[in-house]
């Protein structure tokens, strides 16, 4: 804390360069208009991004304006034979782990396991040309599926009315893609960011174990099975179907490949140069498994199998969007909601991966990629698609260099479509389950659990309600739970804002928190609080109110310990970084009641 001054401007010992008051100067006026330019401009227009056209030529100007529409641009002219290279078989590593991955998803939305592969094959293409980051890995992800599949289902039955359920999820996808552009052009990308971390962390958790919940159907080979999601509702129907309703064939092939599928796992976390052998598990999986079952016949045993799979790549679905009726209105509710899942997580994604190879990614451009990508998609059959952790993880550690990655991952995908489906026949759905479960457990991260727990009590009870709602009742009710908990928890931080009674340490001149530091001494007779937060309207009253309350508790304790009574109220504001009317006015209102009670107030802003 920095010394304050005696009214002559001098230290107590009369020592002029020991002290020396500086009168604050007033800022300088601006102009209504121009405060409210410079005001958007930090809200929206942070990053400055028009300042590479600066002093450019007309030319130039546009092949600036194109490259940032679409920066594949850009990096196409540094690229090599040597990108490429790593570029190939990052690519072909990410496909053998999307394709199984991919049917799996589909069957989570409720959907025909060709979309999911249809979603790996058009979307990855335009995020490739639109997309700024270099790692990230497109296509559908679980946690999304889940939400799509959850939500749709609560408006139109997938199994009485397949056409309808389709036409939604379409609907969805392409609204999803709309508010996902529209967040981007229009600049409000710092909107995701109302999404606590801790409240991500518990609804991925709390959405991995649901996932995994909901899988023990075609795991256990369960051909009745209920609806719900809830954890409750779920392992009432597993253990409803124990005595008959269980195939020990289908569990035997489960079991079996999971353990494979969680030892590769092991071994690529052991050991980083062999992240191939995680990656091309699944594939493995599906080809030894569907061998398996074909030539034992196992599908007449009760194990159940994909049975058909469509050949050929994506056709036109123009036509089955809804854009009026009942269904139109659910289609823009479901896509805002899934969109905001999908955007978050693969933001999230792309900026980490960014910042452990040391380039930077524009925000709102990928949300205007992602969105462009979701809108095509939805165009061609395609359900949401995102950035995918595990695929990305596997693409970084494969060594890719560019977007070109995600380019070979849909050229693969469309081979598959093209030549390979048929031989899915016969893949049973306990290694589609499988392959799932093993997914989806790195989604729980106990230890940031544990690590939120012992920085912040708060965000611990957002962690733990999000999770909890997705467990015990379902994702929406998680999802809007963490959402809830997000925004309450800005609230009370804006009003309810940290103040402190500050004490001096021993043998030093810095004042510090009495509560953090216990040997911090209060000087008698004088309080000294300290306002850890901006001043507005929102908590103005609140902060005058709790300075009062300090000040009585301490009068109390003085009078208690036969000390002198307080007679000077000093209160720190270095960390009052902006204060509006109404704060000025409950200074003041605080300022007059001290002084009926011959209290001195004085602010005090530390200038060191």
């Amino acid at each position: 804390m920095a010394k304050t001054n005696p009214p002559d401007g001098r230290g107590s010992d009369g020592n002029d360069n020991t002290f020396i008051r500086h009168r604050v100067a007033l800022p300088p006026k601006e102009g209504l208009l121009k405060e409210f330019k410079s005001v958007v401009q930090e809200t929206f227009f942070h990053d400055a991004p028009l300042r590479d056209f600066k002093d450019q030529t007309a030319s130039k100007k546009v092949l600036l304006g194109i490259q940032a529409v679409f920066p594949i641009i850009g990096w196409a002219r540094e690229y090599n034979l040597r990108k490429l290279r790593g570029d190939v078989i990052s690519g072909l590593t990410i496909a053998s782990l999307c394709i199984p991955q991919d049917i799996g998803y589909a069957k989570l939305a409720n959907l025909d396991p060709k979309y999911g592969l249809y979603s790996s094959f058009v979307p990855p293409l335009v995020y490739a040309g639109m997309g700024s980051s270099r790692d990230i890995a497109i296509g559908p992800v679980a946690v999304v599926s889940l939400l799509l599949g959850t939500l749709c289902h609560a408006v139109i039955d997938p199994n009485e009315h397949p056409e309808e359920y389709l036409r939604l999820a379409f609907t969805a996808t392409f609204f999803a893609g709309v508010f996902e552009a529209a967040l981007g052009f229009l600049r409000l990308g710092f909107l995701i960011d109302f999404l606590s971390h801790a409240a991500v962390v518990g609804f991925m958790g709390g959405a991995a174990i649901t996932i995994a919940l909901q899988q023990l159907k075609g795991f256990l080979g369960i051909k009745k099975f209920t609806k719900e999601t809830d954890i409750v509702s779920v392992m009432q129907s597993v253990f409803a179907a124990a005595r008959h309703g269980w195939n020990w064939q289908t569990i035997v092939i489960g079991a079996s490949f999971l353990t494979f599928l969680l030892v590769a796992k092991y071994i690529g976390k052991k050991n980083k140069k062999l992240f191939w052998v995680p990656a091309i598990a699944p594939l493995i999986s599906v080809v030894v498994s569907t061998f398996f079952v074909f030539i034992t016949r196992a599908d007449k045993q009760g194990v159940q199998i994909v049975r058909h799979i469509d050949q050929g790549i994506n056709p036109i679905s123009v036509s089955k969007l809804y854009f009026s009726g009942k269904y139109f209105t659910e289609g823009i509710r479901i896509g805002a909601v899934a969109g905001m899942v999908a955007l978050t997580e693969a933001v999230a994604i792309a900026r980490t991966f960014a910042a452990m190879k040391d380039y930077q990614i524009d925000g709102n451009k990928e949300m205007i990629a992602l969105g462009t990508m979701n809108v095509v998609g939805s165009l061609t059959s395609c359900y949401i698609a995102t950035g995918s952790f595990s695929r990305s993880a596997v693409n970084y550690m494969a060594g890719c260099h560019t977007a070109v990655a995600n380019i070979v991952m849909a050229i693969v995908v469309a081979l598959t479509l093209v030549f390979i489906t048929p031989l899915f026949k016969y893949t049973p759905n306990a290694i589609l389950a499988a392959i799932i479960i093993s997914a989806v457990l790195g989604l729980i991260d106990i230890d940031a659990a544990i690590l939120i727990w012992k920085i912040d009590k708060l965000d611990f009870a957002a962690c733990m309600g999000a999770f909890l709602g997705v467990v015990f009742v379902s994702v929406e009710i998680g999802l809007l739970i963490s959402v809830v908990i997000s925004f309450a928890k800005i609230l009370l931080q804006v009003t309810r804002p940290r103040t402190a009674v500050l004490g001096k340490l021993p043998r030093t001149n810095v004042y510090r928190n009495t509560v953090q530091y216990p040997d911090a001494a209060k000087i008698p007779g004088i309080l000294i609080i300290r306002v850890d937060s901006a001043i507005y309207f929102s908590n103005s009253n609140y902060v005058r109110e709790r300075i009062l309350r300090w000040l009585r508790e301490e009068e109390e304790k003085a009078k208690a310990a036969d000390m002198p009574a307080i007679k000077f109220l000093i209160i720190e504001m270095s960390p009052v970084t902006d204060i509006d009317t109404s704060g000025i006015h409950s200074i003041e209102e605080l300022h007059k009641n001290l002084e009926k009670r011959e209290i001195q107030v004085t602010s005090f802003y530390n200038s060191m």
